[in-house]
């Protein structure tokens, strides 16, 4: 009994949406420090690499460390660990692909283009970057799932939900702003006028110049247009 009440005042652990959600953050955050570091090393320069507007934040690196503790987490202890990988490897390629897609699609947009990679699928991943996709997916499965859910854990209850809604509230705020302003941007270069005042917003607050500090490697995808052929001119037969 008294084991029990010691529990219900310790914040929520585990395999839960408090944890989830969290080592969502956690991936958006680890996600922007490792491509900063690697841009580094290859240009010698710092360049943003984050996907929301407001903090360091990639959703891309959040979102697959979301699918992985999502749909391999909680039975992982009775897999074997190159099972793991396997499954690793297939859900962070699955996951790179369709969300170059879906940007492409929604923003006109792409951040990455693996067209001239070894071995890339469609430009939009690689055999390669899958076979990291994997490596990542076992240090969150074995390493950053346990310590993240075990730190949660030590948390008091009141002070953990404070905490937790602060952020919460912060994230969904940070991704609805950014989602709205690269919306407004695709609209710009297609040349479409705002249609409510949360268009007029973005347009003031997050104009093209501030979006391309932000998102320095995003690149406009231009539609491929075919060439209209020409109609030759109708021959006049004279009787």
């Amino acid at each position: 009994m008294e084991k029990k009440q010691q529990l219900s005042k310790k914040f929520p652990s585990g395999y839960c949406f408090t944890t989830i959600f969290v080592l969502f953050v956690v991936g958006c955050f680890l996600g922007t420090c490792y491509e900063e570091i690697l841009t580094f090393a290859k240009k010698g320069i710092w360049e943003s690499r984050q996907g929301l507007i407001y903090g360091p934040l990639n959703p891309v690196y959040g979102i697959g460390v979301v699918i992985f503790v999502v749909l391999l987490g909680k039975n992982d202890a009775k897999r074997n660990w190159y099972h793991t990988y396997f499954y690793c490897c297939l859900l962070g390629g699955a996951t790179e692909y369709i969300l170059n897609w879906a940007q492409e699609v929604i923003f006109h947009t792409h951040s990455w283009d693996y067209s001239h990679h070894f071995l890339n699928i469609g430009g939009r991943t690689t055999i390669p970057f899958m076979l990291f996709w994997g490596i990542l997916g076992l240090f969150v499965l074995k390493i950053l799932y346990p310590f993240v859910s075990y730190a949660l854990g030590r948390l008091s209850r009141r002070i953990g939900y404070i905490l937790f809604t602060i952020l919460f509230i912060f994230i969904v705020f940070d991704i609805i702003v950014s989602f709205c302003a690269t919306i407004r941007c695709a609209m710009r270069q297609e040349e479409i006028g705002p249609f409510t005042i949360i268009g007029e917003l973005c347009d003031k607050y997050y104009p093209d110049e501030y979006l391309k500090k932000i998102y320095p490697n995003a690149k406009i995808k231009k539609p491929h247009k075919k060439p209209i052929p020409k109609i030759p001119d109708k021959e006049i037969i004279m009787p």
